[in-house]
C-alpha cells in the first residue's frame, strides 16, 4: 500500500511566511534520495535549494513553478513504501501521518551529520540543510469530530469553512436552510404567511486565503462584493484594500494591447522595497559628498595586479575602496553602528560586515562580507569576487544577507558619477562610489589630467552628525588619495 509523505515549504530562515517555486529538477515517477535537492525556490530574499527529506518516489508535485505558496503548504508528495510505484496517489493514513517525521530517513541507511535526520550539537536531528536544528518532531493538532446534528460555529459565509490546509484557497457559499423535520402548527403556519416572504440572494463563490478573509472582516469589507484580480479569480489583500479605500481597480483601465506591460511585485523585489520605504522613512538621511584625486590609487592597484599572489585574483578599483573603508572605520567606529529604538540604544559593532550593493535579475540585493575588518586585502579581493559571483548567479543565502553593518554601492560600474544612497536597514552609513574617469585637475598650479572620482556618504543623523560624518569621508577620501596613509592608519 503506497505511504506518501508531503514535504512542506518550510522557513528557510528570517521568519519568511512565503516563497516561489522556481524551478522543478523531479518529476512525478523519479526516484530521490535522501538530502537529494528536489526544487528551487526564491523567498523575499534569496534563491535558495530544497534537500529532500526522504528517499522513495516522487507521487506527485502539488505546486506549479512560478507560483508563490504559503510556508507550511505541501508542494511535493513522496512515495516512501517499499517498492513505491511512480504517480502513487496520497496516503490513506491519518492527517497526523503525513507530518514530516524529523530525523527519519531509510530505516537502515545511517545519515551523516548535518544533513536532514543526522545528528547535530546537543543531540538534536536536523531539519533542513545550513539552517537550524529543532529538537522535537513536528504535531498537528488532532481535528475535532462534529456530529452531524452539532450546531454550525458560525452562520457567517466568510468563517463557515470545512477544515482544509492552511494555504488552501476555499470556496465559500451561504449556509443552506434546514428542512423542517415535522410539519408546522396552525398557528405557525399562519405567523409564517403574514411575514413577508426574505429576499434570497444568489450563490456565490469568494476564493481567498484565510489570512485574506480575515484581513476583510477586520476592514469590515464582504468579500461577495469584490471583484477578484488575482490568479483562478482569487481575492487578495490588494482588493480589500482598494474596496476599503473606495478606489477603482487599476485593471479597469482599458489600454491598447502591448503598450503596457504587468509585472507582479514578489520575491526579492517586493522585499527590498519595502525595506527601502522603511528605511527613507525611519532613518533622518543626510547625503555628503566629496570629489576625490584617486590616481595614486589606480597605480598601485597596476602594481598590485603584477605582484604573484594576486596572479589569479581580481583587482578592482573597489577592492581599494573597500579597503579605504574599512581603515576609515577603525578610526571612527561609531560610524559603524545602529539604532535600537526598542532598548533605546545605540549598539556599536566592533566588527565589520561589509555590505557590498548587487544588482541582479531578480532586483537589487545587499550581500555582506563576514568580519571583513580581518581580511588581509587579497582575501578581501577574493570575498568581493566570490560574493560578486555568487550574487549574479542566483545563489546568495538568506544567511549572507543578514548581519550586515555597513554598505557600498558601486554605481561607478555603471558609468554614473554619483548618486544619493538609501541606507540599508539596520545600518547608519553607506557609500556610493561614482566612475573613475580622466579629468583635468589642478597639480601645483598646472592643469593635468587625473584619475578622478566621487563619492557620497549617506549616514542616520540619529546616530551620525555632520562633524563624524565629514570627518569619516575625509579620512576615507584621504586614503584614496594617498594610499601610504593606510600604513600609518593601520
Amino acid at each position: 500500500m503506497a505511504e506518501v509523505k508531503q514535504f512542506k515549504l518550510p522557513d528557510v530562515g528570517e521568519g519568511l511566511t512565503e516563497g516561489e517555486i522556481l524551478k522543478w529538477y523531479v518529476q512525478p515517477g523519479d526516484t530521490v534520495t535522501v538530502n537529494q535537492t528536489v526544487v528551487e525556490i526564491e523567498t523575499a530574499k534569496a534563491a535558495v535549494e530544497l534537500p529532500c527529506p526522504w528517499a522513495g518516489v516522487v507521487a506527485e508535485l502539488y505546486v506549479a513553478e512560478g507560483q508563490t505558496v504559503d510556508v507550511g503548504t505541501p508542494i511535493i508528495g513522496i512515495d516512501v513504501s517499499p517498492g513505491g510505484s511512480p504517480g502513487a496517489g496520497p496516503s490513506t493514513a491519518p492527517a497526523a501521518d503525513l507530518v514530516p517525521e524529523i530525523g527519519t530517513a531509510t530505516a537502515d541507511e545511517p545519515v551523516e551529520p548535518g544533513l536532514i535526520g543526522g545528528p547535530a550539537p546537543g543531540g538534536r536531528t536536523s531539519v533542513l540543510v545550513g539552517y537550524g536544528p529543532r529538537s522535537v518532531t513536528a504535531k498537528r493538532r488532532p481535528r475535532k469530530q462534529q456530529t452531524p446534528d452539532a450546531p454550525t460555529p458560525s452562520t457567517n459565509p466568510i468563517f463557515a469553512q470545512p477544515p482544509v490546509r492552511e494555504a488552501e484557497l476555499i470556496a465559500a457559499t451561504p449556509p443552506a436552510e434546514a428542512a423542517p423535520t415535522e410539519p408546522p402548527t396552525a398557528e405557525a403556519a399562519r405567523t409564517v404567511e403574514a411575514a413577508p416572504a426574505p429576499a434570497r440572494s444568489a450563490e456565490v463563490t469568494v476564493l481567498a486565503k484565510p489570512p485574506v478573509r480575515k484581513y476583510a472582516k477586520d476592514l469590515g469589507v464582504d468579500l461577495t462584493a469584490i471583484t477578484p484580480t488575482g490568479p483562478n479569480g482569487t481575492i487578495t489583500r490588494d482588493d480589500i484594500q482598494r474596496t476599503a479605500s473606495g478606489e477603482p481597480r487599476s485593471a479597469s483601465i482599458a489600454t491598447p494591447a502591448g503598450r503596457e506591460e504587468r509585472i507582479p511585485i514578489k520575491g526579492v523585489r517586493k522585499h527590498t522595497a519595502a525595506a527601502m520605504v522603511a528605511s527613507a522613512f525611519t532613518a533622518p538621511h543626510v547625503t555628503e559628498f566629496i570629489t576625490v584625486d584617486m590616481t595614486a590609487t589606480m597605480e598601485l592597484r597596476d602594481r598590485v595586479r603584477q605582484l604573484p599572489d594576486f596572479a589569479e585574483v581580481k583587482v578592482t578599483p573597489l577592492l581599494f575602496v573597500a579597503h579605504a573603508l574599512l581603515l576609515a572605520v577603525r578610526r571612527h567606529p561609531m560610524i559603524n553602528s545602529s539604532w535600537d529604538e526598542q532598548a533605546q540604544e545605540i549598539v556599536v559593532k566592533n566588527y565589520v560586515n561589509l555590505g557590498i550593493a548587487a544588482a541582479t535579475d531578480r532586483g537589487l540585493i545587499v550581500p555582506n562580507i563576514k568580519d571583513a575588518d580581518r581580511l588581509t586585502l587579497r582575501d578581501l579581493a577574493v570575498a568581493l569576487a566570490d560574493l560578486t559571483n555568487t550574487a549574479r548567479a542566483g545563489r546568495t543565502t538568506p544567511a549572507d544577507m543578514t548581519g550586515g553593518t555597513i554598505t557600498i554601492t558601486n554605481v561607478g560600474m555603471f558609468g554614473v558619477d554619483n548618486g544619493t544612497p538609501i541606507l540599508n536597514p539596520g545600518e547608519s552609513a553607506i557609500l556610493a562610489f561614482g566612475a573613475v574617469r580622466p579629468t583635468p585637475w589642478v597639480v601645483d598650479g598646472a592643469i593635468v589630467p587625473r584619475q578622478v572620482t566621487q563619492l557620497a556618504l549617506s549616514f542616520d543623523h540619529r546616530i551620525v552628525d555632520g562633524q563624524l560624518g565629514s570627518e569619516f569621508l575625509a579620512d576615507l577620501a584621504a586614503i584614496l588619495h594617498d594610499p601610504s596613509l593606510a600604513l600609518a592608519w593601520s
